[in-house]
This record gives C-alpha cells, sequence and structure tokens, in this order.
C-alpha cells in the first residue's frame, strides 16, 4: 500500500514534466513537411539541398510507411537532446499509429563549437531494427564527422541513407568499431527477446513477413525509390501533385542516441 502512495506522486511528476516539454519543442509544421529548419535565418542549408532531402524522405515514407523527421533548431530550451527529440515525435506524431516507425533527427545549432547538440531519436516500432548502439553509430561516423567539417548537407543526407540501411538490417559500422566493449548480459537478453518476438510473428502470420500499411504491403526497411516529378509549391513540398500526407500519429519512448559537434 505504501508503495502504491509513492508512486502516484512520481507519476504525476512524470506527467508534468513531459507536458512541460512538449510545450517547449516547436508546433508541427502546417502544410506537414519532414525537413524542417526552425532556425531563425531558416538557412542551416540551401533551398535546393533542403528540397533534395524533403524528396529523400517523403519516396522513403511513400514505400515503406516509415518516417524520418529531420528537424534544426537554435537551442533545446534547457532540456536534453534525448528529452527535446522523445517529446517533439511524440507531440507531431512521426511515424504511423499502429507501428510507431518514426525516426526524429534533431540537430542544435546553438553553443560553442564540440558543445552541440545533434540526436537520433526511434519510435517504439523501430527500437528493434535501430537499437540505441546502432543509433550512437550512425551519429558518430556520418553525422558528427561531415558536421564538423561543415559538411551539414553530407552529413545529413548519409545519415539517412544509414537510418534506411539499418531498418532494412544492411547497415554496418566501420570495421574496429566498438571493438573490446564485449557483448553484456543485458544485450544477450535483448537479443533473445527480439528473436523470440520475430520467431513469434512468423509462426502467426506466415503471409511472407511484411505487413501492410495505410500505404499498402510494406516491410520494415522495405525498397527504397527515388521520388520523381518532385518540385517546390506554395511553402509545401509536392510530389506529382501529391506530396507528405502528413504524420501518423507514432510514439516514442525514448530510444535513441547522440552526440556534440
Amino acid at each position: 500500500m505504501m508503495k502504491k502512495i509513492f508512486l502516484i506522486p512520481a507519476l504525476l511528476i512524470t506527467v508534468c514534466a513531459v507536458a512541460q516539454v512538449e510545450n517547449a519543442v516547436p508546433p508541427a509544421p502546417s502544410p506537414p513537411r519532414l525537413y524542417n529548419d526552425f532556425t531563425k535565418g531558416k538557412n542551416f542549408l540551401t533551398r535546393e539541398q533542403a528540397e533534395f532531402l524533403e524528396r529523400k524522405l517523403v519516396a522513403y515514407d511513400d514505400t515503406t510507411s516509415n518516417q524520418v523527421a529531420i528537424i534544426i533548431v537554435e537551442d533545446l530550451k534547457g532540456y536534453t537532446a534525448n528529452e527535446f527529440a522523445t517529446a517533439l515525435g511524440r507531440k507531431w506524431g512521426v511515424g504511423g499509429k499502429e507501428f510507431s516507425n518514426g525516426i526524429v533527427i534533431l540537430i542544435s545549432t546553438g553553443g560553442r563549437e564540440g558543445e552541440r547538440d545533434a540526436y537520433i531519436a526511434t519510435g517504439y516500432g523501430l527500437e528493434g531494427a535501430i537499437p540505441d548502439v546502432t543509433a550512437k553509430r550512425i551519429v558518430e561516423n556520418e553525422l558528427i564527422p561531415n558536421f564538423k567539417e561543415g559538411n551539414f548537407f553530407r552529413g545529413l543526407s548519409e545519415t539517412v541513407d544509414a537510418i534506411i540501411k539499418a531498418a532494412a538490417g544492411e547497415y554496418t559500422a566501420p570495421q574496429g568499431y566498438g571493438k573490446g566493449k564485449g557483448l553484456r548480459l543485458w544485450k544477450i537478453i535483448l537479443l533473445f527477446i527480439i528473436v523470440w518476438i520475430v520467431l513469434g510473428i512468423i509462426s502467426k502470420g506466415g503471409r511472407g513477413g511484411g505487413y501492410v500499411s495505410r500505404r499498402g504491403y510494406r516491410g520494415l526497411g522495405g525498397p527504397f525509390w527515388w521520388g520523381t516529378g518532385s518540385g517546390w509549391s506554395g511553402g509545401g513540398w509536392s510530389r506529382g501533385g501529391g506530396g507528405f500526407g502528413g504524420f501518423g500519429g507514432g510514439s516514442f519512448g525514448g530510444g535513441g542516441a547522440g552526440g556534440k559537434w
């Protein structure tokens, strides 16, 4: 009984904290976009680079239903990158509601060199395909090195490519990465749980291992084709009259990893 009494205030504090950080993050864009620059000059990338990334992200969303949102902000309002990115993913609903297959790539431009944040937050549905250790590898190998050299577009583009490969089970870290870190017990247990879940899905489904999403038959990683006939129209992104259809209500539980640049 005493434990329950102490649990209630703890839950209330947690709820209040979540509400506060969600009030600090920017509202979802209207019309909806997957590449979003909230800095004052909105010039983190050139217009052409931003359009290229938007097309790539929309095409990936179209072909897999996995949503990757890039958000550039000047500061994190006093919150950690994990708190800010997770709250943003929840508030916007990045990914589908049924599968929570969303990814948030958060970049903060404020602060001195080496103190700026870069973070990849994963929705519930992609935590198995892109666990924290994989997100960390992508940040450290694709994102941070390019950013430190001033190659912002290349860093974001290669990060998106790595996320796509990781979701499809094709991403591998450079040779020697993580050498000597060992395989901890919790990792072994997590791997066992993932394998058990996958085997359970296969035994129950027996229909080819994919799922039917709001855009038809898709796998978690899925094929990736470039969009065609894309262009800019009225502040939104247009792909032959289509474009990004909006976020689907995905959930985030705090998974992901980041670094400083």
